[in-house]
Parts: structure tokens; sequence; C-alpha cells
């Protein structure tokens, strides 16, 4: 297989795992070539990709800009805030205006759950979601099991434990959508108000004890505490969830094996990740960072392989 199922990337649950392997192949080369000292390929030369953020984003649009312009596309930058596109219909007409420059791609961030999928039906264009409220976040998602496959040799059969806000992460969601597929063991770790209700459909389990739950995984994904999305107090204090959940170097040196830290980004320090753990050889946080241009400079040569 050399092509994508689909033609816009939504969301981990819309590909299949040949998607996702294909995807990570793709990445192999792309990292080969961001290593190089001339980090460009005329791949994507004649396509014009906006990126369209109705919400704040720094490292994401940071990292998919740096894919576009290796990948020689040109680019353009949209930024809203979200009270200037309170409707549907408004979102349709801002993104028709931006087409009608003969835009070929769009990398959106929106903080609508679901609004990817909205403009996928009602515009001809291919739509990449980098972000849908507390839904999905397809590319870290892969940047993430990636890592892990590079650091680990693989995904399947691996134990890895989300750890921290799984209730308002679309970056959990996306993990466990991915992590499944690939045949991972996934634990959620963290308090039980936030933990999102019947989430064990998905086949995964739930441990309240931090402690247990590192004995138990090979990999710590750990969670920011998304407080711009808390609308009441989850938890006590940010100083209460650091001592009860806070991944800090006398955890990690209690156990009596080596696993692997990661963390999406941006970290809260001292509050879900100390500096010690963030910053030692367990980490592979600036890894995830490197593997998300790949992982990015590959979704978009793949999808425009799918342009008709």
């Amino acid at each position: 297989m050399s092509q994508l199922s689909v033609k816009h990337l939504l969301g981990i649950k819309y590909i299949t795992t040949d998607d996702i392997e294909l995807i990570f192949k793709t990445a192999d080369s792309f990292k080969e070539v961001i290593n190089r000292p001339i980090k460009k390929v005329p791949s994507l030369r004649d396509t014009t990709i906006v990126n369209l953020f109705f919400e704040n984003s720094t490292r994401t649009r940071i990292s998919f800009e740096l894919a576009q312009k290796r990948l020689s596309a040109d680019v353009i930058n949209f930024s809203a805030s979200a009270s200037s596109v309170s409707k549907g219909e408004t979102l349709i007409d801002t993104v028709n205006n931006i087409l009608a420059m003969k835009v070929d791609m769009v990398v959106m961030r929106h903080p609508a759950p679901g609004a990817p999928m909205f403009l996928a039906r009602h515009v001809d264009t291919q739509i990449i979601n980098a972000g849908d409220g507390t839904h999905e976040h397809p590319t870290q998602a892969l940047l993430d099991a990636y890592s892990i496959r590079e650091k680990t040799g693989g995904v399947k059969g691996k134990k890895v434990a989300i750890i921290g806000d799984i209730r308002h992460s679309r970056v959990a969601l996306s993990n466990i959508y991915c992590l499944k597929k690939l045949g991972a063991q996934v634990k959620l770790v963290g308090p039980p108000t936030l933990m999102p209700r019947d989430i064990e459909h998905l086949g995964v389990e739930i441990e309240y004890d931090i402690r247990k739950a590192l004995a138990w995984c090979d990999v710590a994904n750990v969670l920011r505490i998304q407080l711009e999305r808390q609308d009441i107090k989850y938890f006590p204090s940010l100083r209460e969830y650091a001592l009860y959940y806070g991944i800090n170097g006398n955890l990690l040196s209690e156990l009596k094996k080596e696993i692997v830290i990661m963390h999406p980004g941006p970290i809260n320090r001292g509050v879900e990740i100390s500096s010690d753990a963030a910053d030692s050889g367990h980490s592979i946080i600036l890894d995830q960072v490197e593997n998300g241009v790949a992982i990015r400079m590959a979704v978009m040569y793949l999808l425009s392989g799918r342009r008709n």
C-alpha cells in the first residue's frame, strides 16, 4: 500500500493500521531528510497550505509550518480568536474566502469538537485536524506512537500509561485510538475527577495509584493539566495534584526498571512533572518534537497524493 485510505486526516479513529504504518515508513524517510545539511525537498512545490488556527498554539503551528517549508510548500498563516467565529456558517465563509485564493490543503485547529469534520463535509479541500476542542489531535498521537517505536523497537505489546488530565485531553483520546490499533496495552492514570465516564469502553484500564501504574508500564505519557479547559475545580490545588500524581526523580528512582517518559508539551514543570524527571535520561520529550516535524511532513505528503 502506497496511499492513505482517507482524503483527510480528521482523527485516528478514522484511519487504518495500514495507514499508520505507511505514515511511519514515510516519516522514516523524512527524518533522514531533516537531519541532512540541506533539509528541504521539493515534494510539495506548487502546493499552497493554509494554517487555520482558531485557538492559540505555538508548538503545533510552528511544527506544521516547519514541515510545510521543508516540503517546499507555499504557506499562509491565518489566526482568529474563537469569539470571532462562533457559528458554523461563519467558519465556512472564512474558509471559502481562503479557498477562493486556490488553497490546496487546510491545517485546522478549532475549540469546537467536530469542526474539522464539519468543514470536510462542506468545503472542497483537504483538511488536517491540528486539534479540535477536547476531541482529537491525530498528528500528536502519531508522533507519540512513532517516538515509542523508535525508542523501544515497536509499539505492539508495550504497556503505556497515560497520566493526568484525561477528561480534557484530545491527546489522550487520539493516543488511545492509535496505541490500541498498534497493539499496545493502555492504562489511564489520574484522579477520579479527571477520568471521563465510560472511557473503559475503548479497551483501556484505569488506575488511580501512580506508583502501581509506573511499576506496570514501559512508557509513561504525562499529560499537561489543562487549567484553561477546567470550568470547575477538579482537585484541591496544583500542589496537591503534584503530590499525588506528579512524576519526579524520586518516583523514578524507586522503580526496579527503566521506563520511557513522554510529554506532549507545553510542560507545567513542578506540577505534572518535575524538572529532574523531564530532563532525565528517561525522557524522550525533545525526540517527540523532532519526530513531530517528520510525521507532519509524512501526513501532508501522503495526503497530497490523494488530491483529485
